[in-house]
């Protein structure tokens, strides 16, 4: 007897991640919507996560890597493996409210148009401090939680569209990523919901962000939050995404408006503030300026293949220029709340 498939496939990418991983599966065993599968591809673990996993939750489909595939690799892993209609994509970091799947799903009923639906994600440890209501994005690609650090007033108890959903937690067409691609893996980490969000945006898809699928984030749980390798990986990786999907005029422009961040980030690196701040205080200014030298030497490295990239996705384009820039009036976010904001 063939087996019904379900309508939601929730993959979660593990590395070394044990102690998180009973919680986040726990939150998703006690979900009032029923009809998913759980597909847990572990990245190389040497904690005994994929032990822990057979033994508590044989109901978890398991993919064993040999090797770290990183967030891109480790999430198409288990996307080419899947049998939902839509794919739900967890950080194993992340606990979820019971009705978390409930809303989404009923979220693609009314927006059949959407391809990405994004969660009300709150702070674990405070759970009225707001982590992102989807993400916001600056002139030169990088981009922010919407709300992130805010007091939870209600203000984001609204569904409505936003640029795209965070990589924390978010619901994907399978219908989309099969017409748009899967993730970029040779991101590895960080940029890579911006990189598939901007794709899916040129390709005419919307995000529609929903208050009631609540999710609870230990910030960074598996990653240090300010560390040399996320600050070379994220502004390496930004940059390939704006040669990717910039529209011409967008990409020239771009430098400007990150010397403008460098400038607002340099004065944060000396007030202590942002990221740029408790990343000089771990280590020194001329550290996190080699930082950025090697991110931008690595960029340049892999600039032939992004740009073949560029050339092979332009034909999925929906949209006009003028379209693609207009999101970064409509959701933008500002280079102060960008580079002093932690």
């Amino acid at each position: 007897m063939k087996k019904i498939k379900p309508t939601i496939s929730v993959i979660i990418v593990n590395y070394n991640g044990r102690p998180l991983l009973g919680e986040c599966l726990d939150s998703l065993r006690e979900q009032i919507f029923k009809d998913f599968e759980v597909i847990v591809v572990d990245n190389a673990s040497t904690d005994g996560s994929i032990s822990f996993l057979r033994e508590r939750y044989p109901e978890v489909a398991l993919v064993g890597n040999t090797e770290n595939r990183g967030y891109g690799g480790g999430n198409n892993d288990g996307i080419r493996v899947s049998r939902g209609e839509y794919i739900a994509i967890l950080n194993n970091d992340a606990v979820v409210d019971k009705r978390w799947l409930a809303a989404l799903v009923e979220a693609t009923v009314r927006h059949e148009v959407c391809g990405m639906f994004a969660s009300k994600i709150l702070n674990y440890y405070d759970r009225s401090i707001i982590d992102n209501a989807g993400l916001l994005i600056y002139r030169d690609g990088l981009a922010r939680g919407r709300g992130r650090l805010e007091q939870d007033i209600g203000q984001y108890d609204r569904e409505e569209e936003v640029l795209l959903p965070s990589g924390c937690s978010c619901l994907y067409s399978k219908k989309m990523l099969e017409q748009t691609g899967l993730f970029d893996e040779d991101l590895f980490l960080y940029m890579d919901d911006v990189d598939l969000g901007l794709r899916a945006r040129l390709a005419g898809w919307m995000c529609m962000y929903v208050p009631e699928a609540v999710v609870y984030h230990k910030y960074s749980a598996t990653a240090e939050p300010f560390s040399p390798l996320k600050a070379f990986l994220l502004e390496r990786n930004r940059i390939w995404v704006t040669v990717k999907y910039f529209p011409l005029r967008m990409l020239l422009m771009s430098p400007f408006y990150t010397l403008v961040r460098y400038t607002v980030q340099g004065f944060g690196a000396l007030a202590g503030r942002g990221a740029a701040g408790r990343l000089v205080q771990s280590g020194s200014f001329l550290s996190a300026l080699g930082i950025v030298c090697s991110a931008y030497g690595s960029a340049c490295r892999g600039l032939a293949k992004t740009i073949g990239k560029r050339r092979r996705m332009r034909p999925l384009w929906k949209i006009s220029a003028a379209a693609f820039s207009d999101f970064f009036t409509r959701f933008a976010i500002s280079v102060q709340e960008l580079s002093l904001k932690e």
